[in-house]
């Protein structure tokens, strides 16, 4: 489903917890071989962290980027498979504690690790339509694996927000182009009741992730006359570091053009947030003029594409809140009996 996008991003922010813990301590734990690791350490929400308090913090950087009031804003998605309540939204909150006005329209979205994007697919929409003039999309998870499931590995905690307004040569980026592809693939699911995901293991790879990443990102290239020497950053979802170096191997992507958005390694796989964490650090280092290629992916399956060209906007409103290194840096490292006491808000 490809479309042109009459949108801008006004304001972008994300949010990195504290804590970490290294993968080699996972490992440790369970006896397993430190080898072959998928990622080096990843993020963990403190006892009083959650996806709410994650997309406030988020969202706010997003709006001292923007430089607007909260009551301008007229619609909030946040994008989770792990909100604090299973019928009770999280945007009504996070408008609540923004100070954004009730005349506004707010919905929690799931579709698995691109349910950030499905919210930027809405808002941007609402925004182009004219129904609203500023809006708030936002992807946030504490994503949780099994102990001593490969997911566990990975599976992190992080937040991400897009201000979405008007097309101006004063935002930090508009949005050229999106693009959307989806099958019934069931490489990862997680039924009610059920307190961990369950995945099919290697078939994550060819039939899930590389099938819907490579199509939407090659259709989104095609339908709009662009070629991988037209986009000067590309920034893919990131469920390890692997995969998205391997897609772009596929797709003939150099390395220069993917590694700056690599944050997996890192931070691990924070789902809804993943990819636009990615933008985020991009957007913190990227120039007027250039184009990113942003690709979400999401278990079940999907991947939703957007073109984004950056404006003049970028060089004033990106200091106006921290940048991505500057929250890496703000680093606790913690071992696995404290992530465990995390993870599970046990109270003491």
């Amino acid at each position: 489903m490809p479309r042109h996008v009459d949108s801008g991003i006004v304001g972008y922010g994300c949010y990195i917890p504290r804590y970490r813990i290294k993968a080699s301590e996972i490992a440790r734990v369970w006896g397993r071989d430190k080898a072959e690791l998928p990622i080096k350490e990843k993020a963990v929400a403190a006892m009083d962290e959650d996806t709410i308090t994650m997309s406030a913090e988020a969202a706010r950087y997003a709006i001292w980027r923007a430089g607007i009031e909260p009551r301008q804003i007229g619609a909030i998605h946040i994008g989770t498979e792990s909100k604090p309540y299973a019928v009770k939204p999280s945007g009504t909150i996070v408008a609540e504690i923004l100070g954004i006005p009730p005349t506004t329209t707010s919905a929690d979205l799931e579709f698995a690790c691109k349910a950030g994007t499905e919210a930027l697919h809405i808002v941007s929409s609402l925004v182009g339509s004219g129904r609203i003039k500023y809006g708030l999309a936002i992807g946030a998870d504490t994503a949780q694996g099994r102990p001593n499931d490969a997911l566990e590995f990975t599976a992190a905690s992080g937040a991400a927000a897009l201000l979405v307004g008007p097309p101006s040569s004063n935002n930090v980026a508009n949005i050229e182009h999106s693009f959307s592809f989806v099958t019934d693939t069931p490489d990862f699911w997680r039924r009610s009741y059920e307190r961990y995901p369950v995945h099919t293991g290697r078939f994550t790879g060819e039939p899930a992730y590389f099938y819907h990443t490579l199509s939407s990102a090659r259709n989104i290239l095609m339908e709009n006359g662009y070629s991988v020497s037209d986009i000067d950053y590309f920034v893919f979802h990131q469920p390890n570091v692997k995969f998205p170096l391997t897609a772009a191997k596929v797709l003939g992507i150099p390395m220069s053009k993917v590694e700056p958005a690599i944050v997996a390694g890192e931070i691990g796989n924070t789902y809804a947030a993943c990819s636009l964490i990615g933008l985020s650090k991009v957007l913190d280092i990227a120039s007027p003029g250039q184009r990113i290629l942003l690709t979400s992916y999401g278990s079940g399956a999907g991947s939703d594409s957007f073109i984004l060209s950056v404006a003049d906007g970028i060089v004033e409103r990106r200091d106006k809140a921290p940048r991505y290194e500057q929250l890496l840096r703000r680093r606790v490292e913690i071992d696995y009996a404290i992530y465990l006491k995390n993870r599970d808000k046990v109270r003491v």
